[in-house]
C-alpha cells in the first residue's frame, strides 16, 4: 500500500507560511521591509491587540502596479532579484517573494496600492490564500495594507501567541531598529488609538537613537572606519560607563542595512565592556558594517536574522580596536582589557593562525567610585533574628541534588536551595556549623578592589563577595517585608524622574500597582518618563531597581521571591568602599540570614581557601 503522498496545496502554504510568519511581530518586520525597499518616506504602523487582530500599515512608497498587484500574492514572486546568482548580491531587504504570499495564507488581507503619477489605485482582497474581490480604489499614492485575524484557519499557531504586552514588546524590537536605521524616515506607532511612538525625520542619527531609546545623548559616543583596500565601513554608536543596562536589550548590529544577530561580534563587544561595568551590567551600542555584498550570505535564515560572514575575525579586531579607542578617547574607561589577538585566541583555542592583531590599549585614569553607607538602610529594616549559618565553596563540589526545600520559618515562607543529597546531610551540617564558627571569630584582613572582604581563621582565609553578601541580606530583608505587606519606604521630596524605553514603559503600565505595593509608588511623568515617589529604604539606586524589576518576566505576574530577587541587585552600589564598622556589619547580618551561603541568583557569598590548598598551590609538600 502505498504511504508516501503529495501534500495539498492548502496544506503546503499553511507550512510555509509557519516558516516565516511566528507572531504579528513576523508580520510587521515585511510589511516594513517592503515599505523601506519601496523607498517611503513615512511609516504609519496601526495595531489592535499588539497586532492579533489587526496590523495597518501605510507607506507614502512607489506603490504596486495594477498589473502586479495580484502577482505579489503569489509564492516567490518578486521584483528583487531574478537569477541565482543574485542571491550573493543583494541590495534589498526582502528578496525571497514569500513574505505576502505567507501572509495571505494564514489571514485576512485588504491591500491598496497607487503607483506614483496614476490617477487611480487598485485594492485586492485576500482570505487564506484565496482572491475574494479586486477593483479600483481612490487613495494617496503608496500603499495601504491592513491584516486581519491573524492565524484564523490556523488555531493551533493562534493559541500560543502571548500576551499583548510580550507580542507589543516583540513588535517595538522590530521597529526600533529600523527607526534607527532610517532617521531620515518618520515611523508611527499606535496601540489601540494610542501613539506610542512618533519620530519626525531627523538629520541626525545620534539624535534618533537617543530619541527612540530615550537615553541622554552626551553619554553617547561616535566613531567610525572606512578599510579602502577591502570596502569595508564600519560606523559604532556606543554608550560610555552611564549607560549600563541589566540585559543585552540595547545592542543592535547591522550589517549592509539589515538587523542582525551575530554572536560572535556580541560576545567581542561585550567583552571589551566587561572591566570597565560592574558585574551583570551590559553596553549599549549600535554597530552599522558595510561589506561587499559578496563577502556576505542573507540567505540562510528563513526570517534572515542572521548573516554569514566570510572574514568575521577581521571585522571582529575591526570592531574591538575602534570600541577600546573610542572608549579611552572618552577618558572614563578604567581600563580596556586584552589584544584583540588574545581575545580572539581565547575564543577560538585552535585556530592554526591569529586574526589581525591590534595592540591594547593603555591603562586610562579609574573611574570614580561614589562613597556608600550599608548600615543606615538595613538598620531601618529591622534585620535581627538570626536565621542561618555559611557553607565554604567546596561544599558544592561533593553534592548534586537541588531539589530540596527549606521548611518555612515562624516569620515568613522562604524557599532555600539546597545542594546537598539526604546521604550528605551529617557531612553536609558539620561543614556549615564549622565554617559558621569560622566566619563568627575570624579576623578581617582587608578588603581587595572594593569586592572581595578577607578574614583570617587559625586554620584558613574566607573571603566574602560584598556584592554578593548584600544581595543576600537585601533579599531576605525584602522578602519578609513583602509576606508581611508592610514595606519600609523612602519618600523622596522631589520624585525622581526616569526614562523607560519603548518597552519598558508598556511593561510599567500593566505592572504600576504591582510596582506601587513593593514600595515603588510611581506616576507616569511624560510620555517616555515615570516619576517615582518611594522606594524601599533597602535600595540604594532606585533606577536600576526599577529597570531591573521591569526586566525580564512582567512583573505583574511575578511571585515577592521573584521581584525581591530583581529588586535585591541595586542594594549595594558596585564597588562600594566599605569602613570598618561596615564591613562588620555586614558580616554580622550575613551570619544571621536564613541562606547566607549563596546570593539569591546562584553565586556564593563566602568561600574558604585552606593552608592546605595554598600549600598545594606553591607546591610545598
Amino acid at each position: 500500500m502505498k504511504r508516501v503522498h503529495l501534500l495539498p496545496p492548502d496544506v503546503i502554504s499553511k507550512i510555509a507560511a509557519g516558516e516565516v510568519i511566528e507572531r504579528p511581530a513576523s508580520v510587521v518586520k515585511e510589511l516594513i521591509e517592503n515599505a523601506l525597499d519601496a523607498q517611503t518616506a513615512k511609516i504609519e504602523l496601526h495595531l489592535r491587540e499588539a497586532g492579533k487582530t489587526s496590523i495597518h500599515l501605510n507607506d507614502t512608497g512607489t506603490g504596486i502596479a495594477h498589473e502586479d498587484i495580484e502577482t505579489i500574492f503569489l509564492r516567490h514572486s518578486t521584483s528583487k532579484i531574478t537569477t541565482a546568482e543574485d542571491l550573493f548580491d543583494i541590495h534589498s531587504l526582502g528578496f525571497r517573494g514569500e513574505a505576502l504570499y505567507s501572509v495571505a495564507a494564514i489571514a485576512d488581507v485588504v491591500l491598496r496600492s497607487k503607483p506614483k503619477g496614476q490617477e487611480t489605485g487598485w485594492q485586492i482582497h485576500m482570505r487564506g490564500g484565496e482572491k475574494l474581490e479586486m477593483h479600483p480604489v481612490n487613495i494617496p499614492e503608496g500603499t495601504q495594507i491592513e491584516i486581519r485575524e491573524l492565524f484564523f484557519n490556523t488555531p493551533a499557531r493562534r493559541k500560543f501567541l502571548k500576551s499583548n504586552v510580550t507580542e507589543m514588546n516583540q513588535i517595538l524590537n522590530i521597529l526600533i531598529p529600523y527607526a534607527m536605521l532610517y532617521p531620515d524616515k518618520h515611523f508611527t506607532l499606535t496601540h489601540e488609538d494610542k501613539t506610542l511612538i512618533d519620530l519626525k525625520p531627523s538629520e541626525s542619527r545620534i539624535s534618533r537613537i537617543a530619541e527612540v531609546l530615550h537615553l541622554d545623548e552626551k553619554h553617547i559616543l561616535e566613531t567610525s572606519q572606512h578599510l579602502t583596500e577591502k570596502d569595508i565601513r564600519v560606523r559604532m554608536i556606543l554608550g560610555d560607563i552611564n549607560i549600563a543596562r541589566s540585559r543585552r536589550d540595547m545592542q543592535y548590529i547591522f550589517i549592509n542595512n539589515r538587523p542582525v544577530e551575530n554572536k560572535t561580534i556580541s560576545f567581542h563587544m561585550n567583552n571589551v565592556y566587561r572591566l570597565i561595568l560592574p558585574e551583570g551590567r551590559y553596553p549599549f551600542f549600535v554597530l552599522m558594517i558595510d561589506i561587499p555584498s559578496g563577502e556576505i550570505d542573507v540567505n540562510i535564515h528563513p526570517t534572515k536574522r542572521e548573516v554569514k560572514i566570510r572574514d568575521e575575525q577581521n571585522i571582529v579586531a575591526i570592531l574591538r580596536h575602534l570600541c577600546e579607542n573610542a572608549l579611552m578617547r572618552s577618558g572614563q574607561a578604567k581600563q580596556v582589557g586584552q589584544t584583540v589577538s588574545q581575545a580572539n585566541a581565547a575564543a577560538n583555542p585552535h585556530a592554526d593562525t591569529p586574526p589581525f592583531a591590534v595592540q591594547s590599549s593603555p591603562t586610562i585614569s579609574e573611574r570614580q567610585i561614589k562613597p556608600y553607607s550599608l548600615p543606615q538602610a538595613l538598620a531601618k529594616a529591622g534585620i535581627s533574628n538570626p536565621l542561618g549559618e555559611i557553607l565554604p565553596l567546596d561544599i558544592f563540589e561533593s553534592f548534586t541534588s537541588k531539589s530540596e526545600t527549606q521548611p518555612p520559618t515562624e516569620q515568613y515562607t522562604f524557599p532555600q536551595k539546597n545542594y546537598f543529597s539526604m546521604a550528605g546531610e551529617a557531612l553536609y551540617t558539620q561543614k556549615k556549623d564549622s565554617l559558621h564558627n569560622k566566619l563568627s571569630q575570624a579576623r578581617f584582613l582587608g578588603a581587595f578592589m572594593n569586592k572581595f572582604l578577607f578574614f583570617e581563621t587559625e586554620s584558613s582565609v574566607l573571603i566574602i563577595d560584598q556584592h554578593a553578601a548584600q544581595e543576600r541580606v537585601s533579599f531576605e530583608a525584602l522578602i519578609r517585608q513583602m509576606e508581611k505587606g508592610a514595606i519600609e519606604v523612602q519618600h523622596l521630596l522631589s520624585p525622581y524622574i526616569i526614562k523607560l524605553s519603548p518597552q519598558e514603559l508598556l511593561i510599567w503600565e500593566e505592572a504600576q500597582e504591582r510596582l506601587n505595593k513593593i514600595g515603588f509608588a510611581s506616576t507616569q511623568f511624560d510620555q517616555a518618563s515615570i516619576a517615582v515617589h518611594t522606594h524601599p529604604v533597602l535600595i540604594n539606586d532606585t533606577e536600576r531597581a526599577v529597570r531591573e524589576i521591569l526586566s525580564g518576566e512582567n512583573p505583574a505576574r511575578c511571585d515577592h521571591e521573584a521581584l525581591a530577587r530583581r529588586a535585591c541587585r541595586a542594594s549595594v552600589m558596585a564597588g562600594a568602599h566599605l569602613s570598618g564598622e561596615e564591613i562588620e556589619y555586614q558580616r554580622q547580618q550575613l551570619l544571621k540570614c536564613l541562606d547566607p551561603f549563596t546570593c539569591p541568583h546562584g553565586r556564593p557569598t563566602v568561600i574558604e581557601m585552606t593552608e592546605n590548598y595554598l600549600n598545594k598551590q606553591f607546591l610545598r609538600t
